[in-house]
């Protein structure tokens, strides 16, 4: 049915007034003759002019007789009489000017209207267009998601080492993009979302920009503190915008980033309610994942590193249906990262990223690429032409103990005591087995508070400790301590980061590990769990336990810490020549490496031979 037209009568008026206008205009133009005023006068003179009508500036009159063209009425402007006269003394032409002032009229309403809605149109925008304080109020329930296609994704699993069983999973999600009717061959279903857990660092927002580079879709990468504003309802809003973006842009990936800010469990913060704007927000984001269907070609990627404080309905089957997990790179994948990043830098040939790789146990990939940058930049300063073997050691030393300070200067007996406090550690740890190899000890100052320092190497990734790997180690960190008491008969305040760590392993295998014969095999605190399976407890609460097991807890990590300190100082009175010998050697050459250390027979029965 075609639409009924409306007759406006207002536009028959205006357009009947315009036609008159333009009648009457016409006839004037075409009855009155426009004459110069120094004819006008002439005509006076001469007694033509019948009539006359006088203005302020202008003169309207009839002739007696009609002109030439049958024109009776004519028009001149006025001239000022005196100027007139000595016009016509020496028989000059002359006529008035009208000054037209009717654009300066318009131009004096204009431009203040013009002025004013400029503002206000400059005003609305920031105030609609995100900026200031007031900004996004009129897009508040627009998605803030940075949509990256496929040619700005440069990313591929070549880029990313050290994590091969995450890229494995991932490879799911590739080929189902890429061919999503080869699931559903056997009734199998893509999975909803896929979860990435793992520590700050490991790569797991590199792993979704990999699997978007990889199937070469539309890529929406949005953090999980963009959907909160300080308006109710917003952060609803903007989950339903950008999984309906999705939807439209089909086959795409959504990646949630920091997802333990939008899918915090719901009543874990002392502020709780279903009308609160994050509660709102994850119920939405909940229900988007029961309503989107997968086959579509819409994967919903998201990462944390705090999954045990998610809740519960986002992890259930149905929504995150995989997790996959991010660790810690292992000794292989440590070298294979560095190979990735090593290919930014003029590496010298006589460098082995193996030997590297065994260097930095504990580091995450965001670590060795931070070694690598801060091992060029060590080359850089020294004007070398490639990265050497001692810049790669300089810059983990930089990054585990700090900055070294040479300028804080130590007195002599202040600089003896951090030597022998060093000494002690690096001896009692050569004497021990299963302990880290001693790489390096020094007494220059580093960082913020360390005076002196000793760097062990790992021999390989470990993941379980016994109890006497861990008595040994304990051992070692005491070893500088029981070096000043040997030497010097008293102790000082150097050995406190020591003693905070050798108190935490020994409270850590009395109350976590069941470690202690007396107290049995038992635990006495609870943790957190680091991967949700059940209902958040509320923080404190810890272990239960009488006060009389707690005072059982306290002796027995008493017990621990002074067996470590009698057998660090059983073995440095046994090795007290190598004691002075190497700290003299450290006083004179401030540092010193693996090949300058006396090499000590490990040994076994220290117990018996510290109890004598």
């Amino acid at each position: 049915m075609e639409p009924k037209t409306h007759f406006n009568f207002w536009y028959f008026v205006i357009a009947l007034l315009a036609i008159m206008l333009f009648q009457q205009w016409f006839a004037e133009t075409r009855q009155v003759e426009t004459i110069p005023y120094s004819e006008f006068r002439a005509m006076l003179r001469d007694g033509k002019v019948a009539e006359v009508s006088v203005a302020d500036t202008y003169v309207r009159g009839t002739l007696r007789e009609a002109l030439p063209d049958g024109r009776r009425q004519i028009f001149t402007v006025r001239v000022d009489p005196d100027l007139a006269e000595d016009l016509e003394e020496f028989g000059v032409t002359f006529t008035g000017i009208v000054q037209n002032n009717f654009l300066s009229r318009v131009l004096s309403w204009i431009l203040p209207v013009l002025l004013f809605f400029v503002l206000w149109m400059y005003v609305f925008r920031r105030v609609a267009g995100g900026g200031g304080a007031m900004g996004g109020l009129m897009q508040v329930g627009k998605s803030k998601a940075k949509i990256h296609m496929e040619k700005d994704i440069n990313v591929t699993f070549e880029d990313v080492a050290g994590v091969d069983e995450a890229k494995a999973e991932l490879q799911e999600v590739v080929q189902f993009l890429r061919e999503p009717g080869a699931y559903g061959r056997l009734g199998a279903r893509m999975p909803k979302g896929t979860l990435l857990v793992g520590p700050p660092g490991c790569g797991k927002t590199l792993l979704a920009r990999a699997v978007a580079g990889e199937a070469g879709v539309t890529f929406y990468s949005v953090s999980g503190s963009e959907f909160v504003e300080m308006f109710v309802g917003v952060g609803a809003a903007r989950v339903r915008d950008l999984f309906e973006q999705a939807r439209k842009s089909a086959p795409c990936i959504i990646f949630v980033d920091e997802m333990d800010a939008l899918g915090r469990a719901r009543g874990l913060t002392p502020v709780s309610g279903g009308s609160g704007e994050a509660e709102q927000t994850l119920n939405q984001l909940l229900a988007e994942l029961d309503g989107f269907d997968p086959s579509a070609g819409v994967v919903l990627l998201a990462a944390t590193n705090r999954p045990e404080i998610l809740d519960p309905a986002l992890l259930r089957p149905g929504r995150f249906d995989r997790q996959v997990l991010v660790d810690r790179p292992d000794k292989i994948g440590r070298e294979q990262i560095l190979r990735v990043h090593v290919k930014r830098i003029a590496l010298a040939p006589e460098v082995s990223l193996e030997e590297i790789a065994s260097l930095t146990a504990g580091f995450t990939g965001a670590d060795l690429a931070n070694l690598c940058n801060e091992a060029a930049i060590l080359a850089t300063r020294r004007d070398g032409e490639a990265v050497t073997a001692a810049d790669f050691l300089g810059a983990i030393e930089r990054i585990v103990a700090g900055l070294e300070k040479k300028n804080r200067l130590l007195n002599p007996y202040e600089r003896k005591v951090v030597a022998y406090h060093e000494t002690g550690h690096a001896l009692v740890a050569l004497a021990l087995p299963g302990v880290e190899v001693v790489q390096k000890i020094s007494i220059i100052p580093r960082g913020i508070g360390a005076l002196g320092y000793t760097i062990q190497r790992p021999t390989e990734d470990r993941y379980l400790m016994t109890r006497e790997e861990l008595q040994n180690k304990m051992a070692v960190l005491l070893g500088g301590r029981a070096a000043e008491r040997l030497v010097f008969g008293k102790i000082s305040t150097g050995a406190a980061d020591d003693l905070n760590k050798a108190t935490d392993i020994a409270r850590n295998m009395v109350m976590r590990y069941g470690m202690d014969e007396t107290l049995g095999q038992a635990i006495y605190v609870e943790d957190q769990p680091q991967f949700l399976t059940g209902a958040l407890r509320p923080p404190g609460m810890a272990g239960t336990y009488s006060p009389e097991t707690a005072r059982e807890i306290d002796t027995a990590v008493r017990d621990l810490i002074d067996q470590a300190f009698k057998r660090a100082t059983a073995i440095l009175t046994r090795h007290r020549e190598d004691l002075e010998a190497v700290a003299a050697k450290l006083l004179k050459q401030e540092t010193l490496v693996a090949e300058d250390l006396p090499e000590i027979p490990p040994e076994t029965d220290l117990a018996t031979k510290a109890a004598e």
